[in-house]
């Protein structure tokens, strides 16, 4: 009987110490596009079961935000899990071995382009082609998770995540915002009350606005019911008295006590002028919109103090993301409101 010129050890041994089946530039080396983009989103948490993420629904209650850091280890197992189909035998899983860095270093780089492909801004080609000149390594990745009825009331509310904090009055297009602005990874809705939002790097300072349709005007209601306005300064910026702003109330109809009194409102704010220098005078109809200006609410989310409720800067939301609702004087009032 002949003998095989190779046993199965020495085989095995030999494919160990030379597991590439292929150079590495060897173009057949480099991973299919459908396959570096597949993985690129699995890094990113797109594809996988929400319950994976929260196991629990009490980890994630009504009116409530998470955040949280994105470990790549544990992500770099869903990608070997992924790939794990193709391994049958201990070839493959020499490959695998030998090409598990590469691997993983190019996908850290892919992963910064899966936004765009799912906003079709371009096609992956292109977009790999520009993304592949910046070899910096994968950097942290960081993360919220929001359930709020404000997702489903405004799903298209803007998202911003910045290193440093910056104070109000926050311009996002000013250069210190644009210098400061991480990159948003994903931004995507769950299901309708539910949105997932993931940063590269760790920032300082996420804020959260509605959405900017367009320049509205409007009153804010109090708890006790009355309605107001805030005053502002030539800018439209907030007047701010120990940093809240300051309100005024506003006048209604004598014969309905749901419609303003314009011509009564025009008059308040020509005489809250004379105790609130910084405001226009108000002297026609360019100056009383800018007082009645309602623009976006702004939620700031900064530092590990909850300050949910206190608000800041020139945008004060009426209506903030926390659980308030179920606080029994909150919920009062709120009742209260509704039935006048």
């Amino acid at each position: 009987m002949r003998l095989s010129w190779i046993n199965s050890s020495e085989a095995l041994r030999e494919r160990m110490l030379i597991p590439q089946q292929v150079a590495d530039t060897d173009p057949e080396a480099e991973m299919p596009p459908y396959m570096e983009s597949l993985l690129a989103h699995l890094r990113l948490l797109i594809g996988v079961p929400f319950d994976y993420l929260i196991p629990d629904a009490r980890l994630l209650p009504d009116e409530s935000i998470r955040f949280f850091y994105l470990d790549r280890s544990w992500t770099d197992r869903l990608v070997d899990g992924a790939i794990s189909v193709g391994k049958i035998g201990s070839r493959e899983q020499a490959h695998h071995q030998a090409r598990s860095g590469p691997v993983a270093q190019q996908v850290d780089q892919t992963e910064r382009i899966v936004r765009d492909l799912q906003r079709h801004r371009d096609s992956f080609a292109n977009l790999k082609q520009g993304n592949d000149n910046n070899q910096t390594p994968g950097e942290v990745v960081t993360g919220f998770l929001l359930r709020s009825a404000a997702v489903s009331g405004w799903p298209h509310i803007d998202v911003r995540a910045y290193s440093s904090d910056i104070p109000e009055p926050l311009d996002p297009s000013s250069q210190q915002a644009i210098a400061a602005q991480l990159t948003t990874l994903r931004l995507e809705l769950l299901s309708p009350s539910v949105m997932i939002a993931l940063f590269q790097g760790i920032p300082q300072l996420v804020i959260i606005e509605e959405p900017h349709h367009g320049v509205q005007f409007g009153v804010d209601a109090s708890l006790n019911g009355t309605l107001q306005v805030d005053l502002r300064n030539q800018q439209g910026q907030q007047i701010l008295a120990g940093g809240n702003p300051t309100p005024l109330n506003v006048p209604l109809r004598a014969g309905n006590k749901r419609v303003i009194d314009v011509k009564a409102l025009y008059n308040a704010l020509a005489n809250a002028k004379n105790t609130n220098p910084t405001m226009p005078a108000i002297n026609g109809s360019a100056s009383f919109a800018i007082e009645v200006l309602n623009p976006p609410w702004r939620q700031r989310f900064e530092g590990t103090v909850d300050e949910a409720g206190g608000g800041s800067g020139a945008f004060i939301p009426f209506v903030m993301i926390a659980g308030r609702v179920t606080e029994a004087a909150t919920l009062t009032a709120v009742e209260q409101l509704l039935h006048i």
